[in-house]
């Protein structure tokens, strides 16, 4: 059982999900933790359905989330916009907008944003 899901083991190391703990028991994978963010909680949700399907029976996953008032927290990287950002958060580029008034803090201009920059994304 854990070799079918050992990728989303791998992924909540990664994500240095906190209390982790998996659990065999009567032919189910059970799984618990504490994500940061929902963001990360939806990645770990995405790995699952990869592995088991849209619906697995075999396995129970209890993610806690440590900080709900966000979506994630985002660093800028190099060659990044606003618009690629919220494509990879929300799947839509043009909620670049909704970035950008959770950041009016540090940013002043939506077409300005520099690398090492922590963007807050809020929950939409």
């Amino acid at each position: 059982m854990k070799a079918k899901y050992q990728s989303v083991l791998d992924l909540g190391e990664q994500l240095n999900i906190k209390n982790g703990d998996v659990k065999e028991e009567d032919g189910q994978l059970k799984i618990y933790g504490t994500a940061k963010t929902p963001y990360e909680k939806d990645l770990i949700w995405d790995e699952i359905k990869k592995a088991g399907g849209e619906n697995p029976t075999d396995i129970m996953a209890d993610i806690q989330i440590e900080d709900d008032s966000v979506y994630a927290r985002h660093t800028v990287a190099s060659g990044e916009t606003l618009g690629k950002i919220a494509k990879k958060y929300y799947g839509k580029p043009m909620k670049y907008t909704a970035i950008f008034e959770a950041n009016t803090d540090i940013l002043k201009n939506p077409d300005v944003i520099h690398p090492g920059q922590e963007l807050v994304i809020p929950n939409l």
